[in-house]
């Protein structure tokens, strides 16, 4: 089993099994065995929203929210930043170690170390760029670009008469 903290503090542990399958599948649709199919395809999707992740999430750690009386609305208040992205990653992992199909989890942890590997890659490179970005260099070419506008009543049609008058 995987854990994860959210922004509270409050540990909790992701658990996949076929009872959870059958929970997630019948609280939200989201059937956890079939995120493999097209490629991964609804796996990064669910993975990329973080809305349906949550309720996911919740659903998998449901017993230990009502031991806790946490709502999902409460849980979900918890999950943002990097609080998501390690429940993310929790549940991925935990995902993996689910599949009975041992090709299944070794094509599932090559996704997952890659979309590390990209997702460090892109960060890198967002730094980079953000790095040698010059503020006022670019305010200015805004501003200019601005300047270069049609005035704006050049660019209003005149009225066209009324087929009444």
């Amino acid at each position: 089993m995987q854990s994860f903290r959210d922004n509270a503090g409050r540990a909790w542990t992701v658990a996949i099994n076929v009872a959870a399958v059958k929970r997630v599948r019948g609280l939200v649709g989201v059937d956890l065995y079939k995120l493999i199919d097209d490629g991964f395809k609804p796996l990064a999707a669910l993975v990329g929203d973080p809305v349906q992740l949550a309720d996911v999430l919740y659903c998998l750690c449901k017993d230990e929210a009502d031991a806790k009386s946490i709502s999902d609305e409460d849980f979900g208040r918890a999950l943002a930043g990097d609080a998501i992205t390690l429940a993310a990653d929790a549940f991925v992992e935990e995902l993996i170690d689910f599949f009975p199909d041992a090709r299944a989890r070794a094509s599932l942890t090559k996704v997952l170390a890659a979309g590390r590997k990209v997702r460090d890659k892109l960060m890198d490179h967002a730094e980079v760029v953000i790095d040698r970005l010059d503020p006022a260099a670019e305010a200015s070419k805004l501003i200019a670009s601005f300047g270069n506008s049609p005035a704006s009543s050049g660019s209003t049609p005149a009225p066209s008469p009324s087929a009444n008058s």
